[in-house]
């Protein structure tokens, strides 16, 4: 028997439902039948629009999509703008304030707070310069992960064209819109490791091999990769290699096998990489052989060796994220700002865009680690772009716990979430920076924090890796947190192993100040995290990480452990509110 999602979507999905979602907001958000509001609401993410959770009704967050994070010129600045009219809410962040952008793990935005009344217009702002929210939730091929700098900075093999050719021909196709779940595609000819195929449904990594004895440039394929649920899998390899002009027609191959064959009836086992699990690496590679016309190679050699994106690797070895100054391949630069927690003001946003039409070409790319690239900066023009204020609040050169920092949406929006994560990530990076010493040498502590096993902030894969839960504290119930260590992305991808579990999230600071001094104290010379973590032992380290209180470190929401409407306000929900914000009565 199909899961009611199913059915949801046999009576209306994909494009049609944008006609309905336009009537809705004409009429308000009163005229959603309540009884009806699943239903629409699980419809309306295939457009990019999400409700927010429960006491924040009338209230809704918008998906953009960037296919490999490339935002053209007058892109950011229309993102912000619509941020700083429409995305300001009841009540106000106390570390952000009202009105701004999230950069998300798949090199997109998000914004929040927006009201129903309002999507036809965003849409039109937006899409007046080429910004779609179009198949960005919902059971969709999502964003299309890639090397944010693919055409700009060196590549084994050029990927954005294939980037582009797979979101017009495959992603854009109606007839594989209604997927089974969520599927996430990357493609990357660099050797950093940067599109992180490893934690993808379908990856596509820079190989070469010897073919009847010439060299040829490819690709080898990697499926079933994700980290939700506690539940992780590694993308596992194919044993194929495949030349760039078959790249886009095994993705296709691979997306229209699980769409017809993936499991539709029982949604927490039916995401890609259980069906890897279900049908097994040779079946699948049988399976597309059948449907591919040309003749399949065994997996060429590849260079994950050479992997340093978040791949636990001493600094010298390759840049681990694209925050700094880098050449690009036509001699000019691209500057990687810091975002603390992917979280920028709309002030800042336009900001943003300016400097990128100022000294570059205008062109901001998007990293998986929810930061911007000014893109095309000429050297005369990059001192200049360095003293700008706006650098010095998003530096290219943070301290090494802003630098690995991420964090998802968390409690303040999202239904599945358990803790808040943004403000306290904000202020734990806050305090670490200034209560916690760390080597010379170690310019990044990754730490991802994720509201809930979800692992949309991709815990799983950092040097400390923080999932939300509840506990008790004096007797009271308090936000909370799992901790573990030793994840990373790289040659041999790694996924965290928890050492506490359930610590108040006051004690967190604590036990983390632990843990980094005793590896401060105890690496060898040259030692990453990872390789301490490694060298050092699990029982050894959950002896070190003990959690305590500290002086100088405020928790934003504790006690928000029954979750209120919003973290941050101890008093009713305002919501449902009008087109114009205001509380909609009960009576009426």
């Amino acid at each position: 028997m199909a899961h009611k999602k199913e059915e949801y979507k046999a009576e209306l999905y994909g494009d049609e439902v944008r006609e309905k979602l336009e009537e809705f907001a004409e009429q308000g958000w009163a005229s959603i039948p309540e009884d009806e509001r699943e239903k629409w609401f699980s419809r309306f993410k295939f457009w990019g629009v999400f409700h927010h959770r429960g006491g924040q009704e009338s209230y809704f967050m918008m998906r953009l999509n960037n296919c490999g994070g490339v935002l053209e010129p007058d892109q950011l600045r229309a993102i912000g703008e619509v941020a700083r009219d429409y995305a300001k809410g009841p009540a106000e962040n106390p570390e952000f304030g009202n009105g701004w952008i999230d950069f998300t793990t798949r090199q997109s935005i998000q914004l929040h707070w927006l009201k129903l009344e309002d999507v036809p217009e965003i849409w039109e702002k937006l899409e007046a310069v080429g910004v779609s929210s179009r198949s960005a939730g919902g059971d969709t091929m999502r964003n299309i992960s890639g090397c944010p700098v693919a055409g700009k900075a060196e590549e084994f093999v050029e990927s954005r064209p294939i980037l582009d050719e797979i979101q017009e021909t495959i992603r854009d196709d109606n007839d594989l819109a209604n997927m089974p779940r969520k599927f996430n595609i990357s493609v990357t000819g660099c050797k950093q490791g940067c599109a992180q195929d490893s934690i993808n449904d379908i990856g596509l990594e820079p190989a070469h091999k010897f073919i009847d004895g010439e060299e040829v440039e490819g690709f080898n394929v990697r499926v079933g990769g994700g980290l939700g649920g506690r539940e992780p899998r590694e993308a596992r390899p194919l044993d194929l290699f495949i030349r760039p002009e078959h790249a886009v027609e095994t993705v296709r191959a691979f997306v229209e096998y699980y769409h017809e064959e993936g499991n539709r009836q029982n949604r927490s086992k039916n995401r890609a990489r259980f069906f890897v699990d279900e049908h097994g690496t040779d079946a699948i590679r049988e399976a597309l052989d059948e449907q591919l016309d040309f003749e399949f190679e065994t997996a060429g050699t590849d260079f994950r060796g050479e992997y340093t994106y978040n791949a636990g690797k001493p600094t010298e070895y390759g840049a681990h994220d694209h925050v700094g100054v880098y050449d690009q391949k036509d001699g000019k630069n691209y500057v990687g700002l810091s975002v603390p927690v992917g979280r920028l003001s709309a002030e800042d946003a336009i900001e943003l865009a300016d400097l990128a039409d100022a000294y570059g070409s205008g062109e901001v790319r998007l990293t998986r680690r929810q930061n911007p690239l000014v893109m095309d900066v000429p050297d005369d023009k990059l001192s200049n772009l360095l003293n700008e204020p706006l650098l010095d609040k998003h530096t290219p050169e943070p301290n090494p716990f802003v630098q690995g920092a991420m964090a998802c949406t968390g409690t303040e929006f999202c239904s599945l979430a358990l803790t808040e994560t943004k403000a306290r990530m904000a202020r734990l990076l806050r305090w670490l920076g200034d209560n916690v010493d760390v080597p010379d040498d170690v310019d990044r502590i990754k730490m991802h924090f994720s509201g809930c096993t979800a692992d949309c902030g991709q815990a799983m894969t950092a040097d400390i890796g923080l999932q939300g839960m509840r506990a008790r504290k004096d007797g009271q119930m308090v936000e909370a947190v799992d901790v573990g260590v030793g994840g990373g992305i790289g040659s041999e991808p790694a996924f965290i192993e928890w050492v506490r579990q359930r610590v108040p999230a006051d004690e967190a600071p604590g036990m983390i100040k632990n843990i980094v001094e005793a590896y401060a104290a105890l690496r060898s010379e040259g030692q990453t995290f990872r390789e301490w973590v490694d060298a050092t032992g699990h029982e050894t380290i959950v002896e070190l990480a003990e959690p305590h209180e500290v002086e100088g470190y405020e928790d934003p929401c504790l006690a928000d452990g029954k979750q209120s409407w919003y973290p941050f306000d101890d008093g009713d929900s305002p919501a449902p509110t009008d087109a114009e914000g205001q509380p909609i009565s009960a009576d009426d």
